[in-house]
Parts: C-alpha cells; sequence; structure tokens
C-alpha cells in the first residue's frame, strides 16, 4: 500500500520534469474531450454502479445528487473543458518586467506549482476538472476521490490517461489512487511532503478538517461554507425577495448557499413578505427572539451555535439586525470567509460593506450561489479558498500557479 504510493509519488516526479507546449496541452483536451463523448455510456454504466452501491450504504440524498451523472452534466464537464481549452498557457507568462540603476534586468515570471495532491468526495465531475486545470497550468495531479464515485472517477482519469498517452506525453501528469483504504490518506497527508507541493481537499467539513489537521503540506481550502445575504434598509424588495431565493433554494448542497439572512431594522414591516418567500417553498426558519415577534408563520427559535451552522439543507438562520456596521461585524464573527452579499440601493453601504467584510467574494444585489469558478469565467475550480493568504475564492488556471524572479546581468557585482 505505501509502495504503491511511494511509487505514485515518484511517478509524478518524472512527469513533471516534462514541459509541454501550449498546444500540446490543448491537443490532449481536445482528445480527452473526443473520449468523453465516444464513451458516453461507458461513463453512465459506470456512474450507475457508484449510484447503486450509494443507495444500498443510504447515502443522504444530498450526496447522491451530487455523485449522478446524466446527459446534461457530462455536457457541462465537456464545456468545461472547452473553456479551459480556449484559455492562454499561464506558464511562463512575464508578471512584471523592470530594470535596476546598475543595469541589472529583473523579470517576474509564472511558474507551475508542481505536484497536487487532490482528495474529494461525491462529484466526479471534479476528476476532470481538476485534471484539465492542473495540465493546462503545467501541473502533475493525484487524485484521491471518495469511494462512493470510485467507478465513475476511474473512467474519467483513465481516459485523460489515454489522451496523455496518445499524445505521447507521459501519463502521469494524472494519477488516480486505485486503492480504497482510508489510511492511504493519512500516508500521503503525513509523510509524502517530498513529493506533494500543495493539497487541496473538497468535500464536507469533516474531510477538510481531517486534513487540515493532519497534512504537512500547505492546504488550499476553505472548511465551511457559512455565507450571509444582508437585505439592507435601502434594498429593493423585489428584488431582495428574488436573490433570496435563489441564493439560499437554487442548490442547498452547495457551499455557496446562503446559510444566515440578516435584515435591517427598517424592513421589519417586510419580515412576513421575506420569510413568507421561503417557507411556501419548503424552507424551514430559525430565527432571533425579534424575528419570531415579527412572523406569522412557523419557525424554531435560535440560539448561540444558529449562527455558525452551515445547513446544507433547505433550513436558514434568521436575525434582525440594527445596522449595517452590526451586519458586518456578525459577519465577521460567524463567517467563514467565503461568500457574503449585501443587498441594497445605496452605493455608499454597498461599499462599505464590500471593503470591510473578510470574506474571499464579497457580492453586491446578487446571489451568493455565484461563488464559483466556472461562473467566474475561469471554466472551472479545483475548490475555493478562504485561506488569507493567496489564493482565495475560486482556483481556476491563474490561481495554479507560482511565480519565480529571473535577474539578468551583464557583469555586475553587489558593493
Amino acid at each position: 500500500m505505501i509502495k504503491t504510493l511511494e511509487k505514485i509519488g515518484k511517478n509524478a516526479k518524472i512527469a513533471f520534469q516534462n514541459k509541454i507546449s501550449n498546444k500540446k496541452k490543448n491537443k490532449v483536451l481536445s482528445n480527452y474531450i473526443q473520449l468523453i463523448l465516444k464513451n458516453k455510456n461507458k461513463i453512465l454504466v459506470e456512474n450507475a454502479k457508484d449510484i447503486k452501491i450509494a443507495k444500498s450504504k443510504k447515502l443522504k440524498e444530498n450526496l447522491i445528487k451530487r455523485l449522478a451523472l446524466n446527459n446534461d452534466k457530462i455536457n457541462s464537464i465537456i464545456k468545461s473543458i472547452e473553456t479551459i481549452t480556449k484559455f492562454k498557457d499561464p506558464v511562463d507568462v512575464d508578471i512584471e518586467t523592470w530594470k535596476r540603476p546598475n543595469g541589472l534586468k529583473l523579470k517576474k515570471v509564472s511558474i507551475p506549482i508542481g505536484i497536487i495532491g487532490v482528495i474529494y468526495e461525491s462529484r466526479p465531475n471534479v476528476t476532470s476538472d481538476v485534471s484539465t486545470l492542473c495540465f493546462k497550468s503545467g501541473n502533475c495531479v493525484i487524485l484521491r476521490g471518495g469511494s462512493e464515485a470510485y467507478f465513475s472517477n476511474k473512467i474519467l482519469a483513465d481516459l485523460f490517461r489515454k489522451s496523455l498517452d496518445k499524445n505521447k506525453i507521459n501519463k502521469n501528469f494524472v494519477q488516480f489512487i486505485e486503492n480504497k483504504d482510508r489510511k492511504l490518506v493519512d500516508y500521503m497527508l503525513s509523510k509524502m511532503s517530498k513529493y506533494i507541493d500543495v493539497v487541496i481537499p473538497r468535500g464536507g467539513k469533516n474531510l477538510v478538517k481531517k486534513v487540515q489537521d493532519l497534512s504537512s503540506i500547505p492546504v488550499i481550502g476553505h472548511l465551511e461554507g457559512i455565507c450571509h445575504t444582508y437585505i439592507d434598509k435601502d434594498a429593493n424588495l423585489s428584488m431582495a425577495k428574488k436573490i433570496l431565493i435563489n441564493a439560499k433554494l437554487r442548490n442547498t448542497s452547495i457551499c455557496g448557499a446562503t446559510e444566515t439572512l440578516l435584515i435591517h431594522k427598517n424592513k421589519s414591516k417586510n419580515v412576513n413578505e421575506i420569510l413568507s418567500e421561503l417557507t411556501k417553498r419548503g424552507c424551514s426558519i430559525y430565527a432571533d427572539r425579534k424575528i419570531s415577534k415579527l412572523f406569522n408563520g412557523n419557525l424554531k427559535l435560535a440560539n448561540n451555535k444558529t449562527w455558525s451552522k452551515e445547513h446544507l439543507s433547505a433550513k436558514i438562520s434568521v436575525k434582525l439586525i440594527d445596522n449595517i456596521n452590526d451586519a458586518v461585524n456578525h459577519i465577521n464573527k460567524y463567517g467563514t470567509m467565503h461568500t457574503d452579499a449585501i443587498i441594497t440601493n445605496n452605493k455608499n453601504s454597498a461599499k462599505f460593506f464590500i471593503k470591510n467584510i473578510k470574506s474571499s467574494i464579497a457580492i453586491h444585489n446578487s446571489s451568493t450561489q455565484y461563488a464559483d469558478g466556472g461562473e467566474f469565467g475561469f471554466g472551472g475550480e479545483v475548490g475555493i479558498s478562504t485561506n488569507k493568504l493567496p489564493p482565495r475564492g475560486p482556483v481556476g488556471l491563474n490561481q495554479l500557479v507560482s511565480y519565480k524572479y529571473e535577474i539578468y546581468g551583464s557583469g555586475q557585482t553587489r558593493k
């Protein structure tokens, strides 16, 4: 088991030594699309195996929903690869150039990060997204998908490796760990720092926390998505309701779903109207005492733990706020620096909110569910980072590179 992982690490190091031209990268990605199209039925058959096992194990409905593939999802995978193929190569780009008084010429140049380990759950599209983004940015990737999506992940990884092989490129740019033993993850995190440069976890809180606690390798990721929508005193009510329904209920299981609603006290008379839009769509309300006195519908009283709750379901925490400062303070205290939004027609309030919350993504007059690399125009993402150090937010192609300084002299020596 350990020998297998060590071999995977060594294979990745050998593969990384190869520098691939952008033209060749794009040929690999185009061939990958062709292979997905050619093997669409096989992919669906393998996915059906995973779903059957998941149902027999009584996995939660939201996990099965994430796991399931269909024609639309496969077309979405292909569209993502097509978008990434069209992007400029992010490697070996001159970020900055300047000249010193002594004649030295300096360049800040983009380089690949190296070998990226990705540990993820449920979503098979992560296999194709991550493989595509890492390869296009010149990185090798070691994939460790969840056992619940084993067959789906394996076929998508195998097809990418087949495309690499077809183009006479080392297929170990992409490697999929086939062994399902969970001890492999522990070893990967604690003993593979000589091979892996960065680990990216994608999944639930328990997975991410385990990675953050165990890893001796730098981690890019987020623990939870406790996202907020704040309806300001100057919000357009019609717009606010429309955005809120989308932010909470479009997809309740994603990390960009709004989990807490903050309402300015000047909108007290509209509380019934706002919350009724949610309850009639099956959303449960957990509210503070002020809201409970204003709302005629069913709700449960919030407690101290409510504001730190990531529901990931049709439930929402609701609080009445005295002013915008209180809204910002609440978000900075209970939020997870993921995504938070203000709905207001007051530009000064919007600017104050956006500049003062600590979130990696700050939104004005739109849904928190836009916290997604595809929606940012990145083509896809390997995850969303709430780290204070970069990268932050959706991690796409241009966030998967580092840089080095190149200095060109003509005989200069330092005094």
